[in-house]
């Protein structure tokens, strides 16, 4: 049983009386004396729960956890005390992180029926179907693996946590917590289909191969799709695009994924442009051996938007978007780009190639005209582009630019109620001077070791025009390096849950 098969229910029933492996008991850090059921539950415990507590073992602080073995007190094996905090400090972020702890510590413990408890704290100004949709997210995100390629772990369910039930005390409030489940199990699948396309092997994962799984995706949830081969995207006249591809025996795609909800409007009020460099050797500018191998995630903002346009069509949100995505490999050969090379891209501008291995912005340029053509009123473009943002911002903060105040704050909003943290960077003409080319229009890269991530982003602007644009760049957050909170090792799926929100935030507003 895969991760993603995990069954999540509510239920009116006392603490008490679930029958199961374990149950979750959050707690809130320097909380208020147990109450209610987790009183009685204490009380069966002849004081456990307030021993633990009294003797400051267990404080409550975020994700801290505390195993109590009720023995046969209790109709569980385990009781598993996680901390959520301070009451002031508590977010949804919290609770998706807490639930993933405790539920990657029940699982070694080979716990697969659980029960979570709802009703015993005061989780102050979060809503019931925030709090269920927040578990639900951390639940499976967080037992979330990528294990396609081991044959041990295959149909092995002593390694799962079968189903979780969320118990709370009132009848009524079930069924509203019942939509909230199924929208937390949405933005989870967008984000783990993200992560899985992100963990692929690039022998596997090929532009061609991208493009066919994009399209088994639109079949599913109702998305149209078209794919562009080399002869469509030269006639178009894709120079940029095709000059990253003509390295490789594997053909480029240009993949465009279509959502229709309820937009009367003929152009689609969003647009959503991914990288998808399948595997990135740097071309004639090759990279250092050390940890390329990790360049198959080069397509990180590809599978992004692959993952939000699935939850967009699944949540079946009111808003017309498109996502396109320029999918190549960039390798060295005979036939490879060569520093020095100019090329034009779609809209006629010429680039100067300075650097083969600044490969993401060329792909992009042509994309992102190629979205406009298709009439998108705003733009957001996800990509793995450049190491500057990771001097900057490290692994913590995706870093943004934008030409449109409204759009980077409601981007930024997005971010903030999905917990994918997000930091603004300058676009100030000053930075012009660093894609200036004596012999193009652009250079595709310069300045060394100044500002590379902004200007990357400036060389990105000349494609834009005055369409409102937020460009990603999640170079630093698209992988990570050890399990933590809800981010197992490996693909995070970085931003695809921001953009579903987004697209959320502009269908309510029914954008134009």
């Amino acid at each position: 049983m895969p991760p993603s098969a995990l069954r999540i229910t509510p239920t009116a029933q006392e603490l008490f009386d679930f029958r199961g492996d374990a149950l979750i008991l959050p707690l809130i850090e320097e909380g208020e004396p147990l109450r209610g059921p987790l009183k009685k539950i204490d009380e069966i415990l002849l004081g456990a729960i307030a021993r633990t507590l009294r003797r400051k073992v267990f404080r409550g602080k975020p994700s801290e956890r505390y195993l109590l073995h009720p023995s046969t007190r209790l109709s569980v094996q385990q009781l598993l005390l996680i901390g959520l905090g301070k009451a002031s400090e508590l977010t949804p972020d919290r609770i998706r992180q807490a639930t993933a702890e405790a539920l990657r510590q029940l699982l070694t413990l080979k716990s697969r029926r659980v029960a979570i408890a709802l009703d015993h704290i005061d989780w102050g100004h979060l809503a019931g179907e925030t709090i269920a949709q927040t578990i639900t997210e951390g639940a499976l995100l967080g037992l979330h693996r990528f294990d396609s390629y081991k044959h041990e772990e295959r149909g092995n369910g002593d390694r799962e946590v079968e189903s979780l039930t969320l118990l709370c005390s009132d009848r009524e409030t079930v069924r509203s917590l019942k939509r909230a489940i199924g929208r937390g199990e949405t933005l989870a699948r967008a984000t783990n289909l993200a992560r899985d396309l992100i963990n692929e092997p690039a022998n596997v994962l090929t532009p061609t191969e991208l493009a066919a799984r994009a399209r088994d995706v639109a079949r599913r949830y109702g998305l149209a799709a078209e794919v562009l081969d080399r002869d469509a995207m030269r006639r178009l006249g894709m120079g940029a695009l095709l000059g990253v591809a003509q390295g490789s025996a594997n053909p480029p795609r240009l993949i465009i994924l279509r959502h229709r909800g309820g937009d009367d409007h003929a152009q689609p009020a969003l647009g959503l442009v991914g990288k998808g460099v399948t595997f990135d050797a740097g071309g004639i500018s090759i990279k250092a051996s050390e940890g390329m191998e990790t360049m198959k995630g080069d397509m990180a903002g590809a599978a992004a938007v692959i993952g939000a346009m699935m939850g967009i069509a699944a949540l079946r949100l009111p808003i017309h978007a498109v996502g396109v995505i320029p999918a190549v490999e960039n390798l060295p050969s005979g036939s490879a780009q060569r520093p020095g090379d100019i090329v034009r891209a779609m809209d006629g501008t010429t680039i100067e190639v300075i650097n083969t291995d600044a490969e993401g912005r060329l792909i992009l340029s042509d994309a992102l005209c190629y979205t406009r053509r298709l009439g998108a009123r705003r733009l957001v473009d996800v990509a793995t582009l450049t190491g500057g943002v990771v001097v900057a911002l490290g692994s913590v903060r995706t870093g943004f630019f934008s030409n449109d105040r409204t759009l980077a704050q409601q981007v930024q909003g997005a971010g903030e109620a999905t917990g994918e943290k997000l930091w603004e960077l300058p676009l100030d003409d000053e930075y012009e001077e660093l894609i200036k080319s004596d012999c193009a229009d652009l250079k595709n890269t310069g300045g060394g070791k100044k500002a590379p991530a902004i200007g990357a982003a400036r060389f990105l602007k000349h494609f834009v025009g005055d369409t409102p644009w937020v460009h990603l760049d999640i170079n630093g957050t698209w992988l990570q390096e050890k399990a933590q909170g809800y981010q197992p090792k490996g693909a995070t799926g970085v931003m695809v849950r921001t953009l579903i929100h987004l697209a959320a935030t502009l269908a309510s507003g029914r954008a134009r």
